[in-house]
């Protein structure tokens, strides 16, 4: 055994250690084949949709009235009664907590499961970031089973016009990145450029691949831009070859009543592509719910560049472009996973970086004339469906702002850690970086409420 080994081996041992020590009950038994991670990108606000405050003041309460959901007790934001007819098929829990309070490195932390090094702030991508969560996977247990072990749908996520950290292969480089798509509705063919030429032989394309790979490793240039465009190529070749993929990518096998369903839309049709993927058997899906964080300053009559930082006109922005599209699309996409027997094998999870402040006030530094609510981390809703998470169970609880936890709090992390250990892996192990350097799979622990425990 030589140095290396012996230290990574140590170092791994320790690691296994140290977490066992820190063991609370087991949770359920895994058994998601999917982790699908819908992120609403700039925060949704927990006072307007899952967890509203009836009996606070107006200025904590906001203009919306809450409505009665299928679940005895609960109640959700009267601009969701799709979803709250469902409240009996999901979980929320209502007791999410961390430090972080600007878009970007929030939103790293949500896509990762680790704070940045630079906390509230608006950090650009860079090569040494911690990996986000599908490149974990991709490292620590791909598949050959599918069409690719983690697939970004409606990306890059942008923050708000700048594309955010953490939801990119940082130090495991560029093998390890998700497939990402952007704009599933942007044209007829969702892969264009990955229909193989009639007139081309598989026995020619093949041929044209292994001489791209000898030029290409013979060029002394190592650096990570050459990098990536190897591993886009060989990804491309790969999929050439493999027909399932035009079959999952291909929306026009839906009936147009179904694709009505979710919505004639950006955000609407990629949940409907997440569907299709997750049938297809890819292992981890992020979807961002919305493209961009703030788009609206941009666009204020494009209800697909909405985001969900609503510093001001939030009732006029979530009432009328947000929450009916939001409501729509996600119970469509609940609706068809329980439908086709996909929901016991798929987690489902719904989360923006943090919630929105206990008090509705006018921002003057941010567009808009009627009132919002500012960037709150202490205290927001997430929720959760599928793979043995106990449905219509609510777990833990805000004070009565809405402000602060009155239950025991979870974080990011253990959200990461829930989602890893819904897939089978033990979230108290660890992966290995290029260079063999054990690092720990998460900090966190698994929300174990959720299933039960």
């Amino acid at each position: 055994m030589n140095r290396r080994r012996w230290l990574a081996q140590s170092a791994g041992l320790w690691l296994g250690g140290l977490a066992a020590s820190a063991k609370t009950a087991p949770a359920a038994t895994p058994r998601a084949k999917t982790v699908l991670f819908v992120v609403a990108n700039g925060g949704q606000s927990q006072l307007e949709t899952w967890d509203p405050k009836p009996l606070a003041p107006r200025e904590v309460r906001g203009d919306f009235s809450p409505i009665r959901t299928s679940v005895p007790d609960t109640l959700f934001s009267e601009h969701l009664p799709l979803l709250a007819q469902r409240a009996h098929k999901f979980a929320v829990v209502r007791s999410m907590s961390h430090e972080d309070l600007d878009h970007g490195s929030a939103l790293y932390l949500t896509l990762t499961g680790q704070y940045h090094a630079r906390r509230s702030a608006n950090p650009l991508p860079a090569p040494t970031d911690w990996p986000t969560m599908g490149s974990v996977i991709k490292r620590a247990r791909p598949t050959h089973e599918s069409l690719e072990t983690a697939i970004h749908l409606n990306g890059p996520a942008q923050i708000p016009i700048n594309i955010g950290a953490g939801q990119f292969a940082g130090f495991l480089g560029p093998e390890y990145e998700p497939m990402t798509l952007g704009d599933v509705t942007a044209e007829a063919t969702i892969l264009p450029g990955l229909s193989p030429l009639p007139t081309l032989a598989a026995s020619r394309r093949h041929e044209r691949a292994r001489l791209l790979h000898r030029l290409e490793h013979s060029a002394v240039d190592d650096s990570t831009v050459t990098e990536r465009h190897r591993a886009n190529y060989e990804k491309a070749f790969d999929l050439l070859d493999r027909p399932a993929v035009q079959h999952a990518f291909d929306l026009e096998r839906e009936s147009p009543a179904l694709r009505e369903r979710y919505g004639r839309n950006r955000s609407g049709q990629a949940c409907l592509l997440a569907r299709r993927l997750v049938e297809a058997g890819v292992p981890w899906i992020t979807l961002f719910w919305n493209h961009t964080g703030r788009g609206q300053d941009l666009a204020p009559d494009d209800t697909g560049e909405y985001g969900w930082d609503t510093h001001n006109d939030i009732f006029d922005a979530l009432k009328n472009r947000l929450l009916p599209r939001f409501d729509q699309s996600f119970s469509a996409l609940l609706d068809d996973l329980h439908e086709r027997g996909l929901l016991d094998t798929t987690l489902l999870v719904c989360a923006g970086e943090f919630g929105r402040a206990p008090l509705v006030a006018l921002e003057k530094n941010f567009a808009g004339e009627s009132p919002g609510r500012k960037h709150w981390a202490a205290c927001y809703s997430i929720v959760a469906a599928g793979a043995g998470v106990q449905a219509g169970k609510i777990v833990g609880a805000s004070d009565r702002r809405g402000a602060y936890l009155a239950t025991e709090s979870w974080g990011p992390w253990d959200l990461t850690a829930t989602m890893f250990h819904a897939l089978g892996l033990d979230p108290e192990s660890h992966f290995t970086d290029k260079t063999g350097r054990p690092l720990p799979l998460t900090t966190g622990r698994v929300i174990a409420p959720l299933f039960g425990s």
